[in-house]
């Protein structure tokens, strides 16, 4: 079969470097170099991208063989409808792994189309380490050698400010853009590099912070041959993402008018404040997954799909969606149902087989990030409590009591938090231990035996579950709960 290159597909033509990549893995080439490629085929947008390999290990010299180009499967479920979509991605023009070519690297500074920084170098990545050198070559770190490219394009265009870039990460962290702004600047001061290259960091580019929401499971290597089957080339960098894609960047109308995002039909939203729609994300669905994981693994289901598509614990998740942790947030209520929506269609998707077991890590912090905000947030506002939240708030702690109907548990956690867990199911009566777990102010960062009712609803619900199992359990909590 002959390999995939511009020469083999017919496509020769080059773009002016617009993009400066840092990362080539799955998620950015199934997420942003998409994006990019839908913009340039759809909006004459002429951006070709530069990839910079972040790691002295990666993919660059592979994507060189294909000179840029790789196929992109996207499978998913919208509005109950399964999809199958492919296209061959080609905005990307160059590979350079700094490691090997470092002067490569600092020559893409010097690039006048040159507008955009865009990354995805992990959670880790944006990060301070005081060993870099401005020499580098390369550096440590990703701000490193994002600072040493724009203090080369400040020198190289005289100060012009003109010649400022946008940049845009998308590594998941909050505020990721001023985290990234503030350790550039600690190099700045590090290396004693001069106030005007400050001022010009400060003035001429912009950083705006996102939130990137799209499940990527990768290069499809169990099911390979079926993906290569449907290609007439070779390609040793296909990726499979599903269809969904959710990108929110904090920007106003001059990034609106850099890029035009309005002329393609992509979930892409430029806001004043991302912050509501983090909040949507971790509340509907982390929250979803973190509330169904040991309420649904109890019943006996294993995935997530099973969860949603079964009657009785689809109903579940259904009714703490949409009932107990919309009402809680900010946003217009018809665009937070729409969004829920699709999360329901993602979970449904029959292309991605999500393990509840493999989501089951960290379940208490989990849960204290993701579900009691709603939770607490519930009961401020209607003076009663959530009872499909608060259900599974007892599902989560019999879930830590380790087994079930004398199977093991997949358990997943610190082991300071499974061995007082441990400690608590020890105590004799279910008053007691859902005392002790509320109170834990470690696991909670409060102590939520303060709050009205959450006390006997929990020991309530950890009885019937003991004595009645999941279904029935709850069936009677209900009918509890609305007599009391």
């Amino acid at each position: 079969m002959v390999r995939l290159n511009r020469k083999s597909a017919g496509l020769q033509e080059t773009l002016p470097i617009k993009v400066v990549q840092f990362g080539e893995g799955n998620f950015l080439r199934a997420f942003v170099d998409f994006v990019i490629d839908k913009l340039n085929k759809e909006a004459n947008f002429n951006a070709g991208v530069a990839v910079i390999q972040p790691l002295a290990g990666g993919l660059v010299e592979l994507l060189n063989e294909q000179d840029g180009l790789y196929n992109l499967f996207m499978k998913g479920v919208k509005q109950g409808e399964e999809i199958q979509e492919q296209r061959t991605i080609s905005c990307v023009q160059k590979g350079i792994n700094p490691y090997k070519d470092y002067d490569e690297y600092l020559k893409l500074a010097e690039e006048e189309s040159l507008e955009f920084i865009i990354s995805n170098t992990t959670e880790a990545g944006i990060a301070y380490d005081d060993s870099d050198t401005l020499e580098g070559m390369p550096h440590n770190s990703f701000p490193a050698k994002l600072t040493a490219l724009l203090y080369k394009r400040f020198q190289h265009f005289k100060g012009d400010k003109a010649k400022g870039l946008t940049i845009i990460p998308c590594e998941l962290i909050n505020y990721n853009a001023d985290t990234l702004k503030k350790i550039i600047l600690q190099y700045a001061e590090l290396w004693e590099l001069e106030s005007d290259f400050v001022n010009w960091i400060n003035n001429s580019n912009s950083f705006h912070n996102t939130l990137v929401d799209r499940i990527v499971p990768g290069y499809p290597k169990d099911d390979i041959e079926s993906y290569q089957s449907k290609l007439e080339l070779e390609d040793k960098l296909i990726v499979s993402a599903e269809v969904f894609l959710l990108w929110v960047i904090e920007g106003g109308e001059e990034l609106k008018a850099k890029i035009p995002f309005d002329q393609i039909d992509e979930n892409i939203l430029v806001v004043e404040d991302m912050q509501p729609y983090r909040t949507r994300k971790v509340r509907i669905l982390n929250g979803a997954h973190t509330t169904m994981v040991p309420f649904s693994l109890l019943f006996g289901n294993e995935t997530v799909k099973e969860t949603v598509d079964h009657e009785f614990t689809g109903a579940f998740v259904r009714e703490a969606i949409f009932n107990e942790i919309i009402p809680t947030l900010s946003l217009p209520e018809e665009e937070l149902k729409t969004f829920a929506e699709e999360v329901l269609d993602r979970f449904r998707n029959p292309f991605i087989k999500h393990q509840l077991a493999s989501i089951a890590l960290n379940s208490v912090s989990k849960f204290k990030v993701r579900v009691l905000p709603s939770l607490l947030a519930y009961e401020n506002k209607c003076n009663r409590l959530p009872l499909h939240l608060t259900f599974a708030f007892a599902c989560l702690i019999r879930f830590y009591r380790g087994e079930w109907n004398n199977q093991t548990l997949p358990i997943n956690d610190d082991e300071s938090v499974v061995a007082e867990l441990k400690r608590i199911w020890e105590l004799h009566s279910y008053q007691e231990i859902s005392e002790q777990a509320l109170k834990n102010e470690k696991f909670w960062d409060q102590d939520l035996t303060q709050v009205p009712g959450l006390k006997d609803q929990v020991a309530m619900a950890l009885e019937l579950i003991e004595t009645k199992g999941i279904e029935e359990g709850y069936n009677k909590f209900v009918s509890k709960v609305a007599v009391e």
